[in-house]
């Protein structure tokens, strides 16, 4: 009967952690020139390596939401995308990965979009 729970357990484990990646998959990929001036903005900081205007930027992004693919901690870094008329950061951010690829989110981590330039 534990080896039953056991599997069933893993089972509804695996199932979950493969639901990120399909509402990732389905989010699909935004063109550079589609992105906000204010992204593409702090697309020319990143690539520059700042000055960055917010202290968090530059900050590992966790991913505890597993909407991106999985690597180990480190991997991405976020970036506050300048929100005109909001007294805070906002919710927009570019992440990048540490190999060069670039995730827009303009909904505060709820949905992705792969930057393609």
């Amino acid at each position: 009967m534990r080896l039953l729970r056991r599997l069933l357990l893993a089972l509804a484990a695996s199932l979950l952690a493969a639901q990120p990646a399909a509402a990732f998959a389905a989010s699909g990929e935004i063109p550079l020139a589609a992105l906000p001036a204010e992204a593409r903005a702090t697309l020319a900081l990143i690539r520059q390596d700042g000055p960055f205007p917010y202290a968090r930027d530059g900050a590992v992004f966790g991913n505890r939401e597993r909407r991106l693919p999985a690597h180990q901690r480190g991997w991405y870094r976020e970036y506050t995308v300048k929100t005109p008329g909001s007294r805070n950061r906002g919710a927009r951010r570019i992440i990048a990965g540490r190999d060069g690829e670039l995730y827009y989110t303009d909904d505060h981590y709820r949905s992705f979009r792969r930057i393609v330039e």
